[in-house]
């Protein structure tokens, strides 16, 4: 997919896995869309097997550290503990590490920006945030969605919340009637991620 071309739309699920991460990997099966799962350490440790299948359906996987944490007001022993300790849960659960990971509140730094490179992470943020978390309503969340997304943006929803999740047939659904493609992170910028940079759209 060239994205440069096509319209494309990367849409991205954090905080997981849960147990409704599952009924979403259902509804991205039959509607033949990959997603690119932002995903906290602790949940990785507790669902395994959720990670492994989230990564044998193509999904693209990535790091939100361990439990959450404000990284770009963390100390950075605190900020490259959170990020390492995710980056090896993944790597238990599927045999690689990700190259993608986003700073939980979007909190990031120079100092982030540094660890991030050296650790060969690039960090995504977004472009469309439907306030799913704090909005638990189906209807809402599928709106805000559709009446935000351009080519080439980054859509920013939390697997965790049973809400989102039925929301999101009916997102697939509308996009594609606009002639949408749904593309992981890495293919909506073209590939690899230069490490430490943020990235928010194409």
């Amino acid at each position: 997919m060239d994205c440069r071309h096509a319209k494309c739309v990367a849409l991205t699920f954090d905080d997981g896995p849960m147990e409704s991460t599952g009924k979403l990997l259902d509804i991205l099966e039959e509607r033949r869309v990959r997603a690119t799962f932002f995903l906290v350490g602790e949940n990785v440790e507790a669902h395994p097997g959720l990670v492994w299948r989230e990564r044998q359906a193509g999904h693209e996987i990535a790091n939100h550290s361990w439990s959450h944490a404000d990284l770009g007001r963390a100390s950075e022993k605190k900020a490259v503990s959170e990020v390492a300790r995710t980056q090896e849960a993944i790597r238990r659960a599927i045999g690689e590490t990700p190259v993608l990971m986003r700073p939980p509140y979007g909190s990031t730094d120079k100092r982030l920006a540094a660890i991030t490179r050296r650790m060969n992470l690039a960090q995504v943020l977004w472009t469309v945030d439907p306030l799913d978390w704090e909005v638990r309503d189906r209807r809402a969340v599928e709106r805000r969605v559709t009446r935000a997304v351009r080519p080439g943006y980054v859509v920013l929803m939390h697997d965790i919340h049973p809400t989102t999740v039925a929301a999101v047939p009916e997102i697939i659904d509308r996009l594609k009637a606009k002639g949408y493609r749904f593309v992981t992170v890495s293919e909506l910028f073209g590939g690899r991620l230069t490490p430490g940079r943020k990235y928010v759209q194409r």
